[in-house]
């Protein structure tokens, strides 16, 4: 059923997302419909640890982006004076915010002077009651893809009905993510990188593989058991010797990632933690040939690659959260998984995340196995 089109006189929209980095590439499918459909000028605030996110599509320019710091109660609270002073000289008229009932960010939208306020309402739903700032009341739907949530805070400035916006279809097509042009020079700069950190290297022979061991500080019951990662790595190396294991991070994961590289134990396995920035990283996706990961950040940064990745859920759900690129989620789905929803504030008292430790490394290895027959290949 297509979308009403409402004229509506909009020009400046801010998007508001803080918190997760990969949220803010799963929001790219909307922002680029406000611009093709509203021909919006974007704005976005986001915290300043997650910022180099908006820089890999460049969907928003970087003199409209507004970072709060998160590092202190301080910091937080200066900021956000300084946000308010930033969005109303700006002359904002709409505002949409992308969090899952966060009160911090009902302020934010309720305070910062735009005419109209789009967001998601609990309705008789769980989640927090985030005050009647909202003049675009938008319901949660936890069986639907986060993307295309998004994508109906989008639509319900193009058609409303009654206080429930945006019922409307969402296809499949409209959260396809465009891909980071890439250039061969980048390529370059990545394999001479790896070089200087192994002088065994040699990118004409190996072939790269990827392993994001780590998760965010947010949700540590993310994470695969590393001992498991270990034995997977370790299985590769040992029957394809053509094979080069990096594992990636960034500068805060480089001790953690540094004591299982050594566990590994093997010439071709590196840490590569730290080693490059955000939009480096993507050059190393695209001269990979797959990635294992925990279900964080960089599974969706590749999805604006063609890089193939293996995805690990267990507390989330891919249903709600899976890349949107070329990726294969892995869920052991045990009775109690997902723990973690918008209806219990993303926690969690499990302290023994059985969902991912049911997850043996030979029913990885099962998984991977066509793709490692690929190695062979010239």
């Amino acid at each position: 059923m297509p979308i009403r089109q409402t004229v509506v006189p909009l020009k400046k929209v801010l998007l508001i997302e803080l918190s997760e980095m990969g949220s803010a590439i799963l929001a790219d499918p909307a922002m680029r419909k406000l611009q093709r459909i509203l021909n919006a000028e974007l704005h976005f605030v986001i915290f300043s640890k997650n910022r180099a996110s908006l820089t890999l599509l460049d969907t928003v320019p970087s003199e409209n982006v507004f970072v709060i710091r998160d590092d202190s109660l301080w910091s937080l609270a200066l900021d956000t004076f300084s946000f308010l002073r930033w969005v109303r000289k700006r002359r904002i008229d709409t505002v949409i915010d992308l969090e899952l009932f966060s009160r911090y960010t009902a302020l934010l939208t309720g305070f910062c002077g735009a005419f109209r306020r789009v967001g998601f309402y609990a309705f008789h739903n769980e989640g927090l009651y985030r005050g009647n700032f909202l003049t675009h009341n938008v319901p949660y739907n936890p069986h639907l893809h986060i993307a295309k949530n998004f994508i109906a805070l989008v639509n319900s400035l193009l058609t409303g009905d009654g206080n429930s916006f945006s019922k409307t279809v969402v296809s499949d097509d409209e959260i396809i993510l465009v891909q980071r042009n890439i250039s061969q020079l980048e390529q370059a700069g990545v394999r001479e990188k790896i070089k200087r950190e192994s002088a065994r290297f040699d990118w004409k022979r190996h072939k790269i593989i990827l392993f994001n061991a780590n998760a965010s500080d947010m949700l540590p019951q993310r994470c695969w058991p590393s001992e498991y990662y270990r034995q997977v790595a370790g299985t590769i190396l040992e029957q394809h010797e053509n094979a080069y294991i990096l594992f990636t991070g960034n500068d805060s994961e480089r001790e953690g990632i540094s004591s299982l590289v050594s566990q590994v134990a093997h010439p071709r396995c590196l840490n590569f933690a730290g080693k490059t920035s955000l939009t480096e990283l993507t050059a190393l996706y695209s001269i990979s040939e797959f990635m294992l990961s925990n279900d964080s950040g960089p599974a969706h940064f590749a999805a604006v690659t063609p890089l193939q990745t293996y995805t690990l859920f267990g507390p989330e759900t891919p249903k709600l959260y899976g890349p949107l690129g070329q990726s294969v989620c892995i869920s052991a789905e045990i009775s109690c998984s997902p723990c973690v929803s918008a209806a219990n504030h993303r926690k969690t008292s499990c302290q023994d995340n059985q969902c991912l430790q049911a997850l043996h490394p030979r029913h990885i290895l099962d998984i991977l196995r066509p793709r490692l027959a690929r190695l062979n290949t010239p």
